[in-house]
């Protein structure tokens, strides 16, 4: 029975928790983990059956903090408030939401900051590489830490939906719904230009010291800032920027100079200069790889109904009109795929004007798709 509807609330107050795990995890690149450790948050209540448990996996700049805020915070800050909640699309009256933050990541999981202990100092560069099937192993183990050994539902956006993909492929009893929003099976050359772009402003930072910064004191955040801008350029529609910003000039008039002029040159330096602040280069190059390796397809020598032969779960896969990285036709491919398979899928292309920030925003209709596929789910 579907409960009555309440106004959206506040996941509330939340606060991390740390798992930590001993036994060696093998990586795609031929590289190891001999112990590790992943930071996670946790919304709503587990039911009786551990039936009802709901992973969401992060995006490119997110992290475990899905919802709610800490103890120390007046507003909520999680990164995907406006879903996850009581009486909200992810409604955590019904479901336990699980947020991780990824293996190689910079919020606590252990990653090029974590202290390596077979040298004594910061893993840096040295930290090996990952991929998104490397992300799903783990979170796996954590699901077992936690007791549970099916998901409801696996969901994600952008580089979050390559992993509720993923799911379906390497663990496909274990999801029974998933959700994949504003992705895609693989990325395009443009895409991997863009990041190798994006890596080259970090790599070229005379501050990167070849990925181990940590022990000059320093940080690249000329290069992180420069990868930021290039890559917020990609996130935003050209209509979303021309109706935000158009041709304003900061000081009424031009002023001839390599300053600051435009306000679309002031909102990406404040975007690079924030994100710069507070991500960790290392990571940002880890994780940009990760997303130009994931391609399910390949080996299976490009055929994608091939690779995705495996899954067993329902899908709702959404894609945005005015997203360009990550375009519609792009989310129709793995459509195509799945119903060639004879899997249960339904397709959402929602017309927002935000570009690929999309997934992260409240638009009515694609709110209203999220909440009536929820509400179908039994647990």
């Amino acid at each position: 029975m579907t409960e009555p509807q309440i106004e959206p609330q506040s996941a509330g107050v939340v606060a991390p928790a740390t798992a930590r795990f001993d036994d060696v995890l093998r990586l795609r690149s031929g590289g190891r983990l001999d112990g590790y450790e992943l930071v996670y948050e946790i919304y709503g209540e587990l039911n009786a059956a551990r039936s009802n448990a709901v992973l969401v996996c992060h995006a490119l700049s997110g992290s475990h903090h899905v919802a709610g805020r800490y103890a120390d915070e007046d507003e909520d800050s999680g990164w995907w408030n406006n879903l996850v909640g009581p009486g909200k699309p992810l409604d955590t009256r019904k479901f336990f939401v699980i947020g991780i933050n990824n293996l190689g990541g910079c919020n606590g999981s252990t990653g090029p900051r974590s202290l390596n202990l077979a040298t004594g100092r910061p893993w840096g560069a040295d930290f090996p590489f990952v991929t998104v099937e490397d992300w799903v192993d783990a979170q796996a183990r954590l699901a077992d830490e936690l007791g549970i050994d099916s998901f409801a539902a696996v969901i994600g956006g952008s580089l979050g939906g390559m992993q509720a993909l993923s799911w379906t492929l390497q663990y496909p009893e274990r999801v029974r719904h998933a959700a994949v929003i504003a992705s895609a099976p693989k990325l395009s050359a443009q895409n991997i230009a863009f990041n190798e772009v994006a890596r080259q402003a970090i790599l070229t930072d005379p501050d990167f010291h070849d990925g181990h910064f940590y022990e000059h004191g320093v940080a690249p955040e000329r290069g992180l800032r420069l990868a930021r801008m290039v890559g917020h350029i990609t996130y935003l529609s050209d209509d979303a920027m021309g109706e935000k910003f158009g041709r304003s000039l900061c000081h009424g008039k031009a002023v001839y100079s390599y300053g600051i002029e435009f306000e679309i040159e002031s909102y990406l330096r404040h975007q690079g200069d924030k994100f710069a602040r507070q991500f960790d280069a290392n990571t940002y190059l880890l994780t940009t790889k990760a997303l130009d390796y994931y391609d399910p397809a390949f080996a299976h020598g490009g055929d994608l109904i091939a690779a995705l032969a495996a899954a067993r779960a329902g899908f709702l896969v959404v894609a945005f009109t005015t997203d360009w990285r990550f375009a519609p036709a792009r989310s129709r491919e793995i459509v195509y795929a799945l119903a060639h398979n004879g899997c249960d899928v339904s397709y959402a292309e929602i017309d927002c004007p935000a570009g690929h920030d999309s997934f992260l925003l409240a638009d009515p209709q694609y709110h209203a798709v999220l909440a009536a596929w929820f509400d179908r789910i039994e647990v």
